[in-house]
């Protein structure tokens, strides 16, 4: 029985090391040399290659290497009867409250506006702006949505978050549902995205949501590229809707050379690097996982399919 990894891009070498020294006798193998397919009973995938996960006729289980599944969730080459689990740690979760926080900070400093005028020669100040005058809005309030809005109170910022179900969250003001969206964009100038991508939550960051927040808003797009429906987003420049995004995931990555994006000073781009998940972290979870759907046990992080997370 093996542990297969699976991507089209992507150096295992550190994965496959922290697998082994998690567990020695792991047998680990790196897709595409796979010996026999029928002794791959776990998977691990990130952009994996279409259909490729239908190759293999004992496999169990299989595992996202990241906290999102949808990739794995639109496999059609994939039995309805696998369990997909997703990847999520603590250093996952640090790492994207502290993207975040960031992100919300060089906001409220003009960072980038400074940036861009170091590079003309500009000397000129601006007024920071008060936490007071910067409530930030969090869409979606899973373990990544509920770590970043906790950080976010304990430094003074007033947090709100909207999700499917109510939340009980210190310092946080809890949203839920669709009939409570209007009123939690109202009270939002810095709107985070968070959402696991479903076909609810697709193209939901458009010009109709945008119109709605305390204008100018701010975005940060922490969620999936699909999320954001790509000319609202320039046409919310136009009209003031939004002053800024900070984005770090794109309907298609990496991010286009022509991408009209890369021309757009309101626009912070960052190459999917929010939270990168460290291979030891990661390898704890997954040698856990295979070691769960090898007993026929349930998974960490297991996927409701019909939810999409």
């Amino acid at each position: 029985m093996s542990l297969l990894l699976i991507a089209k891009n992507r150096d295992f070498s550190s994965l496959e090391k922290a697998l082994l020294v998690k567990d020695p006798n792991l047998d680990v193998e790196i897709w595409p040399r796979v010996e026999n397919k029928e002794r791959v009973h776990f998977a691990v995938c990130w952009n994996h290659p279409e259909k490729v996960l239908g190759n293999y006729p004992n496999l169990r289980a299989v595992s996202s290497l990241g906290a999102g599944v949808n990739h794995l969730l639109d496999d059609e080459s994939l039995s309805d009867d696998i369990p997909i689990c997703r990847l999520i740690t603590d250093a996952l979760q640090d790492q994207m409250a502290e993207y975040v926080l960031n992100s919300v900070v060089n906001y409220r400093l003009h960072i980038w506006d400074y940036y861009e005028n170091k590079k003309k020669g500009v000397w000129e100040q601006k007024s920071t702006i008060p936490i007071k005058y910067s409530p930030v809005g969090i869409m979606g309030m899973g373990e990544m949505g509920t770590n970043v809005a906790t950080l976010l109170a304990q430094q003074g910022y007033a947090v709100s978050g909207w999700s499917r179900s109510k939340k009980d969250i210190e310092g946080v003001t809890s949203y839920a549902g669709n009939n409570e969206l209007n009123d939690f964009l109202s009270e939002t100038k810095i709107l985070v995205n968070l959402l696991p991508l479903t076909d609810e939550t697709e193209g939901i960051l458009d010009l109709d949501l945008f119109k709605k927040l305390k204008q100018p808003g701010y975005l940060i797009n922490v969620g999936r590229g699909d999320h954001l429906v790509e000319e609202d987003l320039i046409y919310a420049f136009d009209m003031d809707y939004l002053e800024g995004a900070c984005l770090d995931v794109f309907e298609e990555e990496p991010l286009p050379n022509n991408h009209s994006f890369w021309n757009r000073k309101q626009i912070m781009v960052t190459p999917h690097i929010a939270a990168i998940t460290p291979a030891r972290e990661a390898a704890k979870v997954l040698v856990e996982n295979y070691k769960r759907a090898m007993s026929g046990m349930d998974l960490l992080y297991e996927v409701d399919r019909e939810r999409g997370y």
